[in-house]
């Protein structure tokens, strides 16, 4: 007997875009088997007519309330209707504004949207969000030197989504797709200054999304041998010899979220960047 999924209503209440909100409500409701939730995404709330409409959908939907709103006023009003609804509300950030302030020894300076600040850490991701556009799939070979990673994999190894989250967190990343009959160009071969990594999955994983994507696509452009098995092991077989060739480090993606792939190549960044000024004086 199969046991059906509970619904709930989840309200999402922010002053801000409603990210940090929906990145840890979907933490906590994923470690709950069975349960889905309903999300109810306010962003961008920051008066009390903005509230209204907020309170007025909670009323017709009651559920758990998560909020981070940096006016007391607007919280204070919002906490005293869902008492009364009888639901109940959390602002997420009072823990770690607590220990913060407990640990510095300073009050808390208010700021609505700070995280999303105009600073330099914001044009160094946009800088690096449009160098992975310009170099995704292999798009101008001659200026890779400058970028900081660059993935090589065959198709459907998720290189450009792993990517442009690397982007979004600063890093000039590009990607070069390995095709088989066609040699990797030299000018990649010889690069120095960015760490290169390999990406592979498992012949059934890449075959699955190798069919859905020819189904997609109407099967245009494709030939039988994209989604053959044997081929398909031909080509993760080449990837294997590439990199344990040049030393390059090679990741398998098949169980892993881009998120999760993109954590370990940063790990590797690391490492690699600690590394470079000592092989650059040796």
């Amino acid at each position: 007997m199969r046991n059906s999924k509970h619904y709930f209503h989840l309200h999402l209440v922010s002053d801000s875009t409603g990210e940090t909100l929906m990145t840890v409500s979907r933490a906590a409701t994923v470690q709950y088997d069975n349960v889905q939730s309903i999300e109810h995404v306010y962003p961008l709330v920051r008066t009390q007519k903005q509230l209204d409409r907020v309170i007025s959908e909670i009323e017709a939907a009651p559920g758990i309330v998560l909020y981070t709103l940096v006016d007391p006023e607007v919280a204070g009003r919002l906490e005293a209707k869902c008492r009364n609804v009888g639901v109940p509300a959390v602002n997420i950030l009072d823990p770690v504004f607590a220990v913060f302030q407990s640990y510095l020894n300073v009050a808390q300076t208010p700021r609505v949207g700070g995280q999303h600040e105009l600073d330099a850490e914001y044009f160094k991701r946009m800088e690096a969000l449009n160098y992975t556009m310009m170099h995704d799939d292999g798009q101008d070979w001659n200026d890779l030197e400058t970028a900081d990673i660059v993935l090589v994999g065959i198709s459907r190894t998720s290189k450009t989504p792993t990517c442009i989250y690397l982007a979004n967190r600063g890093i000039k990343a590009a990607n070069v797709p390995l095709v088989p009959g066609i040699e990797l160009s030299p000018h990649v071969k010889a690069l120095k200054k960015p760490l290169i990594v390999g990406l592979i999955a498992s012949v059934e994983r890449i075959q699955q999304i190798r069919r859905n994507r020819v189904l997609s696509l109407n099967s245009d452009g494709y030939t039988d041998t994209y989604v053959d098995r044997k081929e398909i092991a031909s080509e993760i077989t080449m990837t294997r010899r590439l990199c344990s060739e040049f030393g390059w480090p090679l990741i398998d993606v098949t169980r892993r979220s881009v998120e999760e792939t993109a954590a370990e190549i940063l790990t590797l960044y690391k490492a690699f960047k600690a590394r470079s000024p000592m092989e650059s004086q040796a």
